[in-house]
């Protein structure tokens, strides 16, 4: 009996070598695939290229956005002075809004057109002119995540103690977390709100161009909204570990709350929208929590919200949505898309338009991000291939790409170069 024993003891540790010689060389095999990729010396060398050309958010906009300055400043640090990256910060604290809210982003005001009136000016920045989707929350959360990348890219933490006006950067950043907590709040789930929106998007279903909070808008909570704040909050008591006392108890009751209301355990996804007292402005026989939103996922588990085992859930689901949509990469905001008509602005129709469907490598290139960060680099790998290779392909960076692959909206868009930069680094890194 003992001599059997030790036979079986033996085959175990010969075939647990075994398994560990196949990782290896799996390991190793695949360190090998990055050093030599093909595409990502290209994407890297044009990202640093369109990176020199400006800040704004590509061809077709004038501004400087923050939720894309917030996705690009990594690559800007490559090829600008940290004066730069910190002045551009400085434009949305000075046109901070007398109750502490972000402006989405600034013009130059020589290129503000005769008749445009959806603008507002600051008296500290007589520059430029500010504009502020209001149907989303994430322009100040995205400003506390942008201020937290250029301080670890810098090492220069003295920007808090900057002053503009009768307040510090510092209280500025937490003026603005303030601002959520007051203005864009529900205190009956303890979560965040905006208006309804397809993902992450800045357009809500209710009529004319659907950027503005209004009468008509069908006020809701969602995951994204909640998971961005919750990102900015844990970067604020990094920064500032003085604050830790106050907000690491507002970050885990809202974290708490994202897994309570909404995160559909038995269908192992965030639920579309929790609405409040107007309701959907969707059909009553619309089944919202058949799409899935790939975007919103993304950013969650960004902020921490999900399993190891969820994580890879979720990327199972993503590519099996976008096989069952026809598309280019996980890149895809919703699958399915919202039927033709839901929105009242024609950019979200028809079907797989803009928001609507389309496929960002803006948000999929944080997926790539998250997959390597917890550990899953090989499946990472394999997602990132089609998004760099159609860089490749159409020579630049585009906005978002069709259903069927062909790059739409706006040219050199720096949120896609940004991500694609700071994913490639990542892969870089782990690959030495």
């Amino acid at each position: 009996m003992k001599t059997l024993s030790v036979g079986i003891g033996l085959v175990l540790m010969l075939f647990i070598g075994s398994c560990q010689n196949q990782a290896e060389r799996k390991t190793a095999e695949l360190r090998t695939k990055i050093k030599i990729d093909r595409y990502f010396p290209y994407v890297k060398a044009k990202a640093l290229e369109v990176m020199k050309a400006g800040f704004n958010a590509g061809d077709g906009y004038r501004e400087v956005w923050i939720r894309d300055y917030n996705t690009f400043i990594q690559l800007a640090a490559q090829v600008n002075d940290k004066a730069i990256l910190k002045e551009n910060l400085l434009v949305f604290f000075r046109m901070q809004g007398e109750d502490g809210n972000i402006l989405d982003g600034f013009t130059p005001i020589e290129k503000v057109g005769k008749g445009e009136y959806d603008f507002y000016y600051s008296k500290l920045e007589p520059r430029y002119a500010g504009h502020k989707n209001t149907v989303e929350t994430d322009q100040e959360s995205s400003l506390i995540q942008a201020v937290y990348k250029y301080i670890r890219l810098t090492g220069d933490s003295a920007i808090l103690d900057e002053k503009v006006a009768d307040k510090k950067v510092g209280e500025r950043l937490q003026w603005a977390a303030d601002f959520i907590l007051s203005q864009r709040f529900n205190r009956q789930y303890g979560l965040v709100i905006g208006a309804t929106t397809a993902d992450w998007g800045d357009v809500q279903p209710e009529h004319g161009w659907g950027v503005d909070l209004d009468a008509n808008t069908h006020p809701a909570i969602d995951i994204y909204d909640n998971a961005m704040f919750l990102i900015a909050l844990n970067n604020l008591m990094e920064i500032i570990p003085d604050s830790k006392a106050r907000w690491e108890k507002i970050r885990n009751s809202i974290a708490q709350n994202c897994r309570k209301y909404l995160w559909d355990e038995q269908n192992q996804k965030f639920i579309p929208h929790l609405y409040l007292e107007k309701g959907s402005p969707f059909p009553k026989d619309f089944d919202e929590n058949k799409i899935y939103y790939f975007g919103g996922t993304t950013i969650a588990i960004e902020a921490g919200l999900l399993s190891p085992k969820e994580i890879q859930t979720s990327l199972a689901e993503m590519i099996k949505r976008v096989k069952l949509a026809g598309a280019g990469s996980i890149g895809l905001t919703l699958y399915p898309p919202y039927p033709s008509g839901f929105f009242a602005n024609k950019i979200m129709n028809p079907e797989y338009s803009y928001q609507n469907g389309g496929d960002w490598t803006w948000f999929g290139g944080r997926m790539i991000q998250q997959l390597i960060k917890n550990g899953l680099v090989e499946e990472a790998y394999e997602q990132m291939i089609p998004m760099v290779k159609r860089v490749r392909d159409n020579n630049g960076f585009f906005e978002w790409y069709s259903v069927d692959n062909k790059p739409r909206g706006s040219g050199t868009f720096r949120g896609e170069a940004g991500v694609l930069f700071t994913a490639i680094t990542m892969f870089e890194e782990w690959a030495k």
